[in-house]
């Protein structure tokens, strides 16, 4: 399972939140491509970005960050936040993102994510983001009446889902293990959990299930948990 270490950009700083609410906002950093660098050098094999103001306003200033990040590492970088046209798609991937995570568009416009995939293939990821079973969008600020399960069900022209349970995210809490087995055993796509993963066992118990991979903030932040463990137990 492949362990990728968190960062989330927030008026190009490098930034957690607690149940992705706004004010709930810790500054881990000031230099998000050292921070960046930082964990390519500790042995990440793969890079997750999340644009945070691109999420809240669907417009983005730090796209120029992620940028220098991919130019900086040698490690692969997917990212996700506020993509919700074919011109941004592009512009992110054209930047050498890896990956761009669709999240928000992907529920109020199915055919975009299909026409995205026809595309670009693997080169994209569909991001659900649930609160209490159901999914939430717009940087978690509106919750659908669309199931999580459902949702991931009809999403068959994707290759990689990125399921994140909201109540766990940056509480240092464990991630909702039981949500993220019921969503691997829907779907034939790979399933990348996050949201909450801060010791050892959580990192064995996303294993146990399947989850093809685990994305992981605060607890590397924190010290509550070192890359180099995780990336041992997974």
């Amino acid at each position: 399972m492949q362990i990728l270490p968190a960062i989330d950009l927030r008026d190009g700083k490098c930034v957690n939140l607690v149940q992705g609410i706004a004010t709930q906002e810790t500054v881990f950093s000031d230099a998000p491509v050292e921070m960046a660098r930082r964990w390519q050098t500790e042995g990440a094999e793969y890079l997750h970005l999340v644009d945070l103001d691109g999420a809240f306003q669907g417009e983005s200033a730090n796209l120029h960050i992620v940028g220098e990040i991919v130019a900086a590492l040698d490690i692969p970088v997917q990212l996700g936040g506020g993509i919700r046209s074919m011109e941004r798609l592009e512009s992110v991937l054209a930047l050498g993102v890896d990956r761009a995570i669709l999240g928000t568009v992907a529920l109020k416009q199915p055919d975009f994510v299909k026409q995205a995939c026809a595309k670009y293939g693997e080169r994209i990821a569909v991001g659900i983001d649930a609160r209490d079973g159901r999914v939430a969008t717009d940087g978690w600020l509106e919750v659908s009446e669309k199931s999580v399960v459902e949702f991931a069900q009809e999403l068959t022209d994707v290759q990689t889902l990125i399921y994140t349970d909201i109540k766990s995210d940056g509480m240092l809490k464990g991630p909702n293990v039981d949500a993220t087995a019921a969503i691997i055993d829907a779907v034939s796509a790979d399933v990348i959990a996050s949201g909450g993963v801060t010791s050892l066992s959580d990192v064995a118990n996303l294993k146990q299930i399947g989850a093809s991979g685990a994305i992981i903030g605060r607890a590397l932040y924190t010290g509550d948990l070192t890359l180099q463990d995780a990336i041992a137990a997974g």
